[in-house]
């Protein structure tokens, strides 16, 4: 298997974290922005888009801030993703982060991929 190279996006968005992180960290935020359909048992999710079905295990969460999650199919290896909610010390200006793996080749469209869902959050948080 073709080792995955990890990236980082950041987005500013208008929005408080409190309010951020219910679409981050649950199923139905989720299923807002990230996926057609999001449900969960326990702390494995199911993303559904367009009929395909993926799992991932929520693997570290801090209220307000993070959610990290590892698909199960990539279970024995480091990748993960991680939603992080950053604030600003000086300005409160409030940002998400994202931590990603992809191979090499499919980086831009990770990216491209990302720019998208966020783009969907910040027009169901109002905050385009």
């Amino acid at each position: 298997m073709e080792e995955k190279i990890k990236y980082e996006m950041e987005f500013p968005i208008h929005a408080s974290p409190s309010l951020l992180y219910q679409y981050i960290s649950t199923p139905s935020g989720l299923s807002e922005w990230y996926a057609d359909n999001v449900n969960s048992r326990g702390e494995i999710f199911t993303f559904i888009w367009e009929g395909s079905e993926e799992k991932a295990k929520l693997v570290s969460k801090k209220s307000d801030e993070r959610v990290k999650f590892k698909w199960l199919d990539d279970e024995d290896t480091p990748y993960f993703f991680e939603i992080r909610i950053q604030v600003d010390d000086i300005t409160k200006d409030v940002s998400i982060m994202i931590t990603d793996y992809s191979e090499e080749d499919e980086i831009d469209e990770g990216k491209m991929l990302w720019d998208n869902m966020i783009s969907d959050l910040k027009q169901v948080l109002g905050s385009v």
